[in-house]
């Protein structure tokens, strides 16, 4: 390992400089609004505002689903969010989302608007809104299902803020930083791997929100295809990942959720705004 770095803290510390780095015009250690700006409101019972990172492809792609079974209050418009931009900081996102994080849902098929944020919620919300769609109703299956539901949402930041951060985002490589998290991921890879050796899905037989939840981070990360990252990590050592994030990708509400919000890649795969099922099929080809 290199040599330590020299930087000491400070006995308190101060923000007095960008971090740098890919997102550090979006950095700040406060939160609240930095502009007024309102939110749009389509003409469905659900609002969602997001864009199609990970978090946001959890939940556009159990939309999706909801509407595959047939459940007709899950349309829903999709409103795009430039985090780029700070977009997340304009005051009707924070009035819908305080942490300012993609996705937000707005609940307004009843007489009160419900807002919804964190991913993991929303889609525990969306799955008892809708009958327990996806949650499991045997005790057992649904604490292993909403046991990997919560492993997700604690594991990602390891997997995004840690690892991806340090390996593609900041402004200097800090071996020991990559090292830590690099270890942390295949320990999670690990993780994922022995599990799905002795069940098809996460929760056991049933596709479920834990998988809708841990799809679009592992799976991508499986596939090679998250922070170009797929060599470093060696990916494809982990089959049993590989064999249920193919399987979960070939799902038609899962392929056309992870279109819904996306403005990069393929045009044929971006859907920057979705309003109505028929919007899919006015995509480029």
């Amino acid at each position: 390992m290199s040599d330590a770095s020299s930087y000491v803290p400070p006995a308190v510390w101060s923000w007095t400089k960008e971090s740098g780095g890919r997102f550090a015009n979006i950095n700040r250690p406060i939160a609240g609004a930095t502009h007024d700006k309102e939110l749009p409101v389509g003409r469905h019972p659900l609002q969602l505002y997001s864009l199609a990172t990970p978090n946001g492809v959890k939940v556009t792609v159990m939309l999706e689903e909801l509407l595959a079974l047939g459940h007709a209050g899950a349309e829903y418009d999709a409103w795009l969010i430039r985090i780029n931009e700070g977009e997340q900081f304009g005051s009707g996102f924070v009035a819908v989302n305080p942490n300012s994080k993609i996705p937000a849902l707005c609940d307004r098929s009843g007489g009160k608007p419900i807002r919804v944020f964190e991913s993991g919620a929303i889609l525990l919300y969306l799955a008892e809104k809708f009958g327990g769609a996806f949650l499991p109703a045997d005790p057992a299956v649904r604490a292993e299902c909403l046991s990997w539901l919560f492993w997700q949402m604690g594991s990602a930041p390891f997997l995004g803020g840690g690892f991806g951060h340090f390996y593609a985002y900041a402004p200097a490589k800090i071996e020991y930083a990559i090292d830590r998290y690099a270890m942390e991921v295949k320990r999670q890879l690990d993780v994922l791997d022995r599990r799905l050796a002795e069940s098809p899905y996460l929760a056991g037989s049933e596709y479920t929100i834990a998988d809708m939840a841990v799809w679009p981070w592992y799976g991508t990360l499986a596939k090679g295809q998250l922070y170009e990252s797929g060599e470093f990590l060696q990916v494809q050592a982990y089959a049993n990942v590989l064999r249920w994030t193919d399987e979960i990708a070939q799902r038609p509400a899962v392929r056309r959720g992870r279109m819904v919000n996306r403005t990069w890649g393929n045009p044929a795969s971006q859907l920057p705004e979705r309003h109505d099922a028929a919007d899919f099929q006015k995509m480029p080809t």
